[in-house]
């Protein structure tokens, strides 16, 4: 019976490019996709920016454009990527578009006349700087479970440990530095504790294998909790003004949390498409023979396990089948990191022309069923990639492609092919388990048991020989069968490779001249005397050299997106240097004791600053026109220690503290002096 099927992946938020963990997710997804598509089955693969919350407002309003503009910026550059790795989503929208905004409204609307929704006034810490509520994510501190530093205001990234910002241990705002402060506002609060969400959720998580064992286990301590009652608490859906989302319905000023209506994005993405195509989504969606499947980063299960299903639930939707979630990329064993030399950009990756299949073949190689952390390891990265694809698969067809194009006219020999032929027996034999095993994503295994395949038949060509038999005319009938037997060999190998190497399968299907493979055509060999094309080179080997410039910095398209007029403040890079000639500048945390205005002056305050030398130094700045001297005493700037001393003037000027200005100070006069985060010390040097 032919599958019909909705699958998303999680949704990126939309306030950068892509990173290499979002790429190996779609990686995954799509390779799972690929294959039920070609079993047949009916799938519908859709994908959405996360475009609301606050983040996306402040990034916004720094830029000096709309959110609207903001998200759209960043949108336009979502195409090189998907394209560039072969990722083949039906559809991608956003969660800002009329569907959502609706979708989002019918939900809370149906679960409030369903008495899932609350209200309560509730504290809540507000930025006395920014003047606004602060969201979770804007909330740092230490974790109240394990005592972690810097973590979210939400949720802790060591421990999973999930709680209320207020819970949170030393608080600082992530916006300005500042020590939040509480005042109360009405919220709005689906309740998720209610004994009806509890038992829904311990029959969905817990059982009928929706999850993987890792997350119906967490998915247990969630419910199960600590205490009293079922360890659930309500969750608030609301956010005050100013907010970039979608407004709740007769309450001004309130607005969804963007965990509400960011999900959401999957059916509206899918609704989208639909009217697009002209499909009824309310009847595809009613259908109880359709599956709706996840793919999702391991630190957003707990939305996706409890609010996400909960939510449908009680509002009348369909509620998904599965959720699989999966762990993060590292580089050579240690966290992504641009400072620390293991970043990855993945437009990098194809600007240099590293093969995207190379990539998608060492994903697919590393990955299985299980939440697990996948390493990315140049060295590995380049035997997998030689050894497999190179070394085993594409030397089948290199080994016989050119003889059957020049001695035999292109022509392929099949009547060897019997349904008992023991050469084709073994590689039909294998195609079941590696169908399974790709749709139990288990990839790992499957390109394993098709390279154990590979080797038999490149046991196969060491046995023949056909370089030898070429030798020989008399040997052309045996050369001729031989190499047919391996271009046969070749292609089941290509259906098997085919989810992960979509683009490298195109090009074997012009080359053998075939229609695109599909999984059921293992067991019918191409038919005799079938005319191939002539063989060209199929993929060229990887050098480990390659990685060095892999890792240099990021392609410039990767830079936070700006308007023209924004972009012509910005005085062009000055000349590359050396990281000695950044060493050779010495700069120190500096606390600004004492400001006044220097007498005579328009331009200049003079500042005594402490950077830990056991005396204070003298410094005049050109920072008149933007502070007053009351502004600057007892705050934390950054200076230049190691200017030689300046004789002005007004005095002696004993180095320069930092400040930012635009190219054009006439257009743009601001001027913004450098400030430390709190618990920077005098004297405390920056590198």
């Amino acid at each position: 019976m032919t599958r019909k099927l909705f699958v998303t992946t999680a949704l990126p938020y939309a306030n950068a490019p892509f990173h290499l963990g979002h790429i190996m997710e779609y990686i995954q997804a799509d390779i799972w996709v690929r294959h039920q598509r070609m079993s047949g089955n009916e799938v519908h693969f859709v994908g959405a920016d996360d475009a609301h919350g606050a983040p996306i407002m402040i990034a916004a309003e720094k830029a000096g454009i709309t959110p609207q503009e903001f998200v759209a910026q960043i949108a336009a550059g979502r195409k090189q990527y998907l394209d560039g790795f072969h990722i083949q989503f039906d559809n991608w929208h956003s969660t800002d578009g009329p569907e959502n905004h609706a979708l989002s409204q019918d939900i809370y609307r149906k679960l409030k006349a369903a008495g899932f929704i609350t209200s309560k006034t509730i504290e809540q810490f507000f930025d006395p700087v920014k003047n606004m509520f602060l969201p979770d994510r804007y909330i740092k501190g230490e974790c109240p479970k394990c005592g972690a530093k810097d973590q979210y205001g939400d949720s802790c990234e060591v421990c999973s440990a999930v709680y209320a910002p207020t819970e949170v241990i030393n608080p600082y705002s992530v916006l300005t530095g500042a020590t939040p402060v509480m005042k109360s506002s009405e919220h709005f609060f689906f309740k998720l504790s209610d004994q009806q969400c509890v038992d829904f959720l311990r029959g969905w998580a817990l059982q009928d294998n929706r999850l993987q064992s890792e997350v119906a286990n967490k998915c247990r301590e969630w419910l199960d909790g600590e205490g009293e009652g079922s360890g659930l608490g309500d969750w608030d859906i609301s956010r005050d003004a100013p907010y970039f989302g979608i407004e709740i319905p007769d309450q001004p000023g309130k607005y969804f949390y963007v965990w509400l209506d960011a999900p959401v994005g999957y059916l509206a993405s899918l609704k989208n498409y639909f009217d697009k195509t002209g499909r009824n989504f309310d009847a595809f969606m009613a259908d109880p023979t359709t599956e709706q499947i996840h793919f999702i980063g391991k630190d957003i299960t707990y939305f996706h396990t409890l609010f996400w299903p909960a939510m449908l639930k009680f509002s009348g939707y369909k509620v998904p089948d599965n959720v699989y979630a999966h762990g993060f990329v590292t580089v050579s064993g240690e966290k992504m990191s641009k400072s620390r030399g293991t970043g990855i950009s993945p437009l990098r990756y194809l600007e240099i022309g590293m093969n995207p299949e190379w990539l998608r073949y060492y994903f697919a190689a590393k990955l299985n069923a299980k939440v697990e952390d996948l390493d990315l390891n140049p060295d590995d990265f380049v035997a997998r990639v030689n050894s497999d694809l190179i070394g085993k698969y594409i030397n089948i067809a290199s080994r016989a492609a050119g003889f059957i194009s020049k001695r035999f006219n292109g022509v392929i020999n099949t009547t060897w092919a019997t349904s008992d032929d023991a050469f084709l027996s073994n590689l039909r034999t294998a195609a079941p388990e590696i169908q399974a095993l790709f749709e139990a994503r288990e990839y790992g295994k499957a390109l394993r048991a098709a390279m154990e395949q590979a080797d038999l038949v490149n046991a196969y060509v060491d046995a023949n020989k056909p370089w030898e038999l070429a030798k020989k005319p008399e040997n052309d009938a045996k050369l001729q069968e031989v190499c047919s037997r391996l271009l046969e060999a070749f292609r089941i190998l290509t259906i098997f490779l085919k989810p992960v190497l979509p683009q490298l399968a195109t090009q074997v299907e012009a080359q053998l001249n075939l229609a695109p493979l599909q999984w059921a055509d293992v067991t019918s060999p191409m038919p005799d005397q079938h005319q191939i094309h002539p063989y060209t080179h199929l993929m060229q080997r990887v050098d480990l050299k390659i990685f060095d410039q892999l890792f240099d910095a990021p392609t410039a398209s990767e830079a936070a997106p700006t308007t023209t007029e924004t972009s012509s403040q910005i005085e062009p890079l000055a000349e590359e240097i050396k990281i000695d000639d950044f060493a050779k500048v010495d700069l120190r945390i500096a606390k600004i004791v004492n400001c006044e205005h220097v007498e005579g002056s328009d331009k200049l305050l003079r500042l005594t600053l402490d950077i830990g030398e056991g005396r204070t130094r003298n410094v005049f700045s050109g920072i008149k026109s933007a502070y007053q001297p009351e502004q600057l005493i007892g705050k934390f700037t950054v200076m230049v220690a190691n200017l030689a001393p300046r004789k002005m003037k007004f005095g002696m000027s004993e180095g320069m503290v930092l400040a930012a200005s635009a190219a054009d100070e006439k257009t743009n006069p601001g001027l913004y002096i450098l400030e430390a985060w709190p618990g920077a010390q005098p004297g405390m040097r920056v590198r």
